[in-house]
């Protein structure tokens, strides 16, 4: 009988903008056998849950609360929040609360995360303290900002912040506009690649790349080799974490130091 990727090990729910279709391919390339992904796709604004009044709690998103509600019976052992975006503008606090928020819809045998809290956990697990920033070309001034006050806020002291410049026709589109002009499905990882390597600054003891619909998992080996530090990535972060809280320790091959490691702050 052929291999039909059951999830017999682990299957993982995430939610992911509805548009993109880079984190599935990414967490597909990256997964070890016996883990199956499972997507719910989220068409609200970021963050994808609104603070209350009193910024202790959140409301959920529609698409997020809807998406929790057909997660909690499909047995799973993780769900994240797969959106770099909702956590930094979210802010400090913001995980934890839309963590406690879908745990009263998905019960607690289902282990629940952000990419927020995936990447910190990512960065600490490889020993960053100061991490270079590499930022989406659809990330505004503000959302750079917002990741360099937000990873602050959780103690590191990021040694710069890039956006990728793409170049070529999309020079003079303003980043909120990239997308909807197609940028996500016109990607490509070799000039990235190039941009890191020029950009990244002799402090930094780490590179982070932000944006899970952000195309880069690809370059991840190489640009260690290059730069001889860790590289951390949204997808990779928030799948490295999901396994291990699903108890999967695999070592995954050729996609960064992270993947290879068992341990884990949470």
């Amino acid at each position: 009988m052929n291999n039909d990727n059951w999830g017999d090990r682990a299957r993982i729910g995430m939610f992911i903008v509805s548009s993109e279709a880079v984190p599935e391919a990414e967490w597909q390339a990256m997964a070890p056998k016996g883990v199956s992904v499972h997507a719910a796709r989220v068409t609200a604004a970021a963050p994808w849950a609104e603070w209350r009044a009193d910024r202790n709690s959140v409301d959920l998103a529609d698409d997020i609360a809807r998406g929790c509600q057909q997660f909690a019976s499909m047995e799973l052992e993780a769900v994240v929040i797969g959106h770099t975006s909702s956590s930094v503008i979210g802010g400090k606090g913001w995980d934890e609360a839309v963590i406690a928020e879908m745990r009263t819809i998905l019960g607690d045998t289902v282990h629940v995360t952000t990419n927020g809290a995936d990447t910190i956990a990512g960065l600490m697990a490889v020993g960053a303290q100061r991490p270079f920033i590499v930022a989406p070309p659809w990330f505004g001034d503000a959302a750079i900002q917002s990741a360099r006050t937000y990873y602050g806020d959780y103690g590191f002291k990021p040694a710069g912040a890039m956006r990728y410049a793409p170049g070529g026709k999309w020079r003079d589109i303003p980043p909120a506009d990239l997308y909807a002009r197609g940028m996500g499905f016109a990607q490509r990882i070799k000039p990235l690649y190039q941009q890191i390597i020029d950009n990244c600054p002799a402090e930094a003891d780490a590179v982070f790349i932000a944006g899970t619909g952000f195309r880069c998992v690809g370059i991840i080996e190489a640009l260690e080799g290059a730069l001889g530090r860790p590289v951390v990535t949204a997808n990779q972060a928030s799948l490295w974490r999901c396994l291990r809280l699903s108890g999967v320790y695999d070592a995954v091959e050729s996609y960064g130091r992270l993947l290879q490691t068992p341990f884990m702050r949470s």
